[in-house]
C-alpha cells in the first residue's frame, strides 16, 4: 500500500458524508476566519481615529515676543493656531470645551476618550526664550484614562509628540531668526567695537608718547621744585636778614628824623655864620694883601736904593763894578736870609691861605645857604623816609612771613612733584601695558567680529529653520509595510497557519487504525497519516492568501514567493503538531498549545523579541514561527531575500522532525496493548 492511497483513503473518510464534508470546509475556513478577519478589522485603524471623541481646551491668551532692540514683535496666538490645525486635520473628533475641569470629568465618565489642553501662558512660554532671563518650556496638558483604551494613550502620545515638534519647529524658527538677527546686531556692534579699539589704541600710543614726556617733564619739575625749594630757603634767610635790617633802618632813621627837625634851623645859623667867616675873611684878605704890598714896595725901594748907592759908589769910583756886582750878590745872598724877606714870604703865604681861607669861607656860606635853603625839604625826606623805613620794616616782616609760607608750600611742591614724576612713571609704564592691550583688544575685536555671523536676511531665514529643526530624518526604506494591518500581516498570517493546523487534529486523526493494522512500513503509514493534514492546511492557506491579497488589497514585493512559503510553513506546522499528536496522543494537543502560547511572545510578531525576557529568546531561537514571521516581513515588504532560502530549509528541517515524531507513533502504536483499546484520556 503506498503512501498516497493512504492518505486519499483517510480523506475519502473524512469526506464520506454531509456533516464530514462541512467539518473540512469549516476547518479550512479557521485560519481565514482568525488571520484574514482581524487583519481587515485592524488593517488601517489610524485613519479611523475621527470617530473617537476628544476634547479640546484653549485656555492660550496669545504674546508678543521681545525683539533685540526691546521693542515687541508680531503677536502670537499659538494655542488658537493648533487648535485650528487639529479640526482641520480631522484626526480625531475633536469637541471643544469651556475649561480643564470640564474636560477632565469627561474623561473620567467615558465622554471623551482623552482631553488635550493648551493652557493659558502657552504663547508666552513659547516666545520666552527670547529673553534670557524668563525663559520657560510651553506645556500641553494631556489626560487620559487606561480605563477607556490602553493603547489610546500610546496614540495620544504620538499626536502630542507631533504638535508639539511642529509647534516647536515654528517657535524655534522665530527665536532662532531673532537670535541671528541679534547675531547681526552684535557684528555690527563689534566692528564698531574694533573700530573703537583702533581709536583707543592709537590714543593710547600718543597717551603713552605723552606719557613719556609727562614723565620727563615730572622728572624736571622735582628737579626745579627741589631747586625752587632751595631758593625759597634762600629767600627766607635773605628776607629775615631785610626784615632785620629794615628794623634797624626804621630805627636809626627815627633817630634821622628826631634830629632833622632842628636841622632847617641849625643850617639857618651855619649859613649867617659862614656868611659873616665869609666877610671877615675877605676884610683880613684885604689887610694881607696890603700888608703884602707895603712889605713889596719897601723891598722894593731898599733895592733901589742900594743899586742907586753902590751905582753912585761905582761912579765915585769908591768901588769898582766886580766890588758893586759882588756888593750886589753879597745882597742878594743876604736878603734871601733877610728876616723882611721871610717875613714877606710868610705873609704872601699867610695872603695866600687867606685868600684860600675867604674862598672856601665863602663857599660854605654858599653852602651853608643851600643846605639851609634845603633843610626844610631835607627834614621833610628824612621824615618820609622814616616812615617809608617803617612801612619797610612791616613790609619786610610780611616778606618774611610769606617767603616762609613760600618755603613751605615750596617743600609741599616738591613732595608733590615727586609723587607726580613717580605716578609719571606709573601712568607711562601703564599706558605702555594699556597701550600694548588696546592693540591686542583691537585685533582680537576684528577676529571676533569676523567670527561673529552676519547673516542676510535669506541666510537668516535658512539658519533658523535649520536651528529650529536641527536634524532631518531621511527615511531611507528598504523594506515598508504600507499599512498597520500590512505590518501585522506577517505575524497573523503565520500564526493563523499554526492555529488552522492545531484545529486540524480536533476532527482528523493523527494516524488510523487502519494504517495502522496494515502491514505498510511504519515510515508510509506516518508519511501518509501527515498527508491530509497538509492538504486540508494547504487549501486553508490558500484561502486565506486569496483573500487577504484580493479582498484586503495586501501587497506583496514577492507575492508567489510568499504563497510557496506560507506552503512550506504549513508542511512545518501540520508536521510538527500531526506528529506530537501521534506520538503524545489527546495530551499531544496540550502541548501544541503551549507551543502556541510561547510562540505568541516570543515570535516577534508585534515587539521585537530582543525585548522579551532571556528564556524566551531560547523558546525563539527553537521553535518555528519567529522565523516564518521573518522569513514574512521580507518577502512581503521586499527586504533581504538571501536569508528566506535558509528558512525554508529549516522548515523543511521541522517538517522532517514532526514526520520523525509521527513515524516513531506508528512504530509505537503497532505494539497493541489493553491501553490502546482503552486510552486514559479520549477525545
Amino acid at each position: 500500500m503506498t503512501v498516497l492511497r493512504l492518505a486519499r483513503s483517510e480523506l475519502k473518510r473524512m469526506t464520506s458524508g454531509v456533516l464530514p464534508k462541512l467539518t473540512i470546509v469549516a476547518l479550512s475556513l479557521v485560519p481565514l476566519l482568525y488571520g484574514a478577519i482581524y487583519l481587515y478589522a485592524n488593517w488601517d485603524p489610524y485613519n479611523n481615529l475621527s470617530g473617537i471623541k476628544a476634547a479640546l481646551v484653549v485656555e492660550d491668551t496669545g504674546a508678543a515676543p521681545s525683539k533685540p532692540d526691546g521693542t515687541k514683535g508680531e503677536e502670537l496666538n499659538a494655542g488658537s493656531k493648533v487648535a485650528d490645525s487639529l479640526l482641520d486635520a480631522h484626526l480625531f473628533d475633536w469637541q471643544r470645551v469651556s475649561t480643564s475641569q470640564q474636560a477632565d470629568e469627561g474623561v473620567r465618565t467615558g465622554q471623551y476618550a482623552f482631553a488635550l489642553k493648551i493652557p493659558a501662558d502657552f504663547s508666552k512660554n513659547l516666545v520666552s526664550p527670547s529673553s534670557f532671563d524668563s525663559a520657560h518650556q510651553a506645556m500641553l496638558n494631556v489626560t487620559t484614562n487606561d480605563a477607556n483604551n490602553y493603547l489610546l494613550s500610546t496614540i495620544v502620545d504620538k499626536l502630542t509628540t507631533a504638535v508639539h515638534s511642529t509647534v516647536a519647529q515654528e517657535v524655534g524658527q522665530q527665536t532662532a531668526d531673532q537670535l541671528l538677527t541679534g547675531f547681526g546686531v552684535i557684528h555690527q556692534n563689534m566692528v564698531k567695537a574694533a573700530d573703537g579699539a583702533g581709536t583707543l589704541s592709537k590714543g593710547l600710543t600718543q597717551l603713552q608718547s605723552g606719557a613719556t614726556q609727562l614723565h620727563q617733564g615730572t622728572g624736571d619739575l622735582t628737579t626745579g621744585a627741589q631747586q625752587l625749594v632751595d631758593g625759597q630757603g634762600k629767600l627766607v634767610a635773605g628776607a629775615n636778614q631785610l626784615s632785620s635790617g629794615a628794623g634797624t633802618l626804621s630805627n636809626g632813621l627815627s633817630q634821622l628824623n628826631q634830629g632833622a627837625s632842628q636841622l632847617p634851623a641849625s643850617t639857618k645859623q651855619l649859613a649867617d655864620g659862614a656868611a659873616q667867616v665869609a666877610a671877615g675873611n675877605a676884610q683880613l684878605n684885604a689887610k694881607v694883601q696890603g700888608a703884602v704890598q707895603q712889605l713889596q714896595g719897601a723891598e722894593t725901594k731898599l733895592d733901589t736904593d742900594i743899586k742907586s748907592t753902590v751905582g753912585k759908589l761905582v761912579t765915585d769910583g769908591v768901588i769898582t763894578q766886580a766890588q758893586a756886582d759882588k756888593v750886589l750878590a753879597d745882597l742878594q745872598t743876604a736878603q734871601s736870609s733877610n728876616p723882611v724877606t721871610d717875613a714877606k714870604a710868610k705873609i704872601s703865604g699867610a695872603a695866600a691861605d687867606v685868600q684860600k681861607l675867604s674862598d672856601g669861607s665863602a663857599a660854605v656860606a654858599a653852602g651853608a645857604k643851600k643846605l639851609s635853603d634845603a633843610a626844610p625839604t631835607l627834614a621833610g625826606g628824612i621824615s618820609q623816609a622814616n616812615n617809608g623805613a617803617a612801612q619797610l620794616a612791616q613790609g619786610a616782616k610780611t616778606l618774611a612771613a610769606g617767603e616762609q609760607d613760600a618755603y613751605n608750600g615750596a617743600s609741599q611742591l616738591s613732595a608733590g612733584a615727586s609723587k607726580l614724576n613717580t605716578g609719571a612713571a606709573q601712568l607711562q609704564d601703564g599706558s605702555k601695558t594699556a597701550s600694548s592691550g588696546a592693540k591686542e583688544l583691537a585685533s582680537k575685536l576684528a577676529e571676533g567680529s569676523g567670527q561673529i555671523p552676519n547673516p542676510n536676511e535669506n541666510q537668516r531665514d535658512n539658519v533658523s529653520k535649520v536651528m529650529s529643526d536641527p536634524v532631518s530624518v531621511n527615511n531611507v526604506s528598504q523594506a515598508k509595510a504600507t499599512t498597520y494591518g500590512a505590518g501585522l500581516a506577517p505575524f497573523f498570517l503565520s500564526l493563523s497557519l499554526w492555529i488552522g493546523a492545531f484545529m486540524l487534529v480536533q476532527a482528523m486523526r493523527p494516524l488510523t487504525q487502519r494504517a495502522l493494522a496494515s502491514n505498510a512500513p511504519s515510515w508510509k503509514i506516518g508519511i501518509a497519516g501527515w498527508l491530509p493534514f497538509f492538504v486540508v492546511s494547504a487549501v486553508q492557506t490558500a484561502l486565506l492568501w486569496a483573500v487577504v491579497t484580493l479582498g484586503l488589497k495586501l501587497e506583496s514585493a514577492n507575492p508567489a514567493l510568499t504563497f510557496v512559503f506560507l506552503l512550506f510553513a504549513a508542511m512545518a506546522f501540520t508536521a510538527l503538531i500531526q506528529g506530537i499528536c501521534a506520538l503524545l496522543g489527546t495530551p499531544g494537543k496540550f502541548v501544541v498549545l503551549i507551543l502556541l502560547v510561547l510562540q505568541l511572545v516570543s515570535s516577534g510578531g508585534t515587539f521585537p523579541w530582543q525585548t522579551t525576557p532571556e528564556p524566551f529568546h531560547v523558546v525563539h531561537d527553537i521553535l518555528p514561527l519567529g522565523y516564518v514571521v521573518t522569513g514574512m516581513r521580507h518577502l512581503i515588504y521586499g527586504g533581504d531575500l538571501s536569508m528566506v532560502a535558509p528558512i525554508m530549509l529549516g522548515l523543511v528541517g521541522y517538517a522532517v522532525l514532526g514526520m520523525g515524531m509521527s513515524i516513531l507513533a506508528v512504530h509505537k502504536h503497532k505494539l497493541w496493548t489493553l491501553k490502546s483499546f482503552k486510552p486514559e484520556i479520549s477525545v
